[in-house]
């Protein structure tokens, strides 16, 4: 599963074993399910690379750390 935002999730979409990410029935925006075969060797890396920059520009989440939630 990959969050790609809605840019790179539609362009991915047309990559071998990429398919929208569905949990629910409605998928999800922005986010993608590459399946096992897409991520042998080096396309593990390729795909890691790709969702990088979008999640690096997320705001941090807000909530309560797991060091005080214990």
């Amino acid at each position: 599963m990959l969050r790609l935002g809605p840019e790179g999730a539609e362009t991915a979409l047309a990559s071998t074993h990429v398919r929208p990410m569905d949990f629910t029935g409605r998928p999800m925006t922005g986010i993608v399910f590459v399946a096992p075969a897409g991520m042998k060797g080096a396309a593990r890396r390729r795909w890691v690379v790709k969702a990088i920059p979008f999640a690096s520009g997320l705001p941090p989440k807000g909530g309560t750390p797991l060091s005080k939630a214990r």
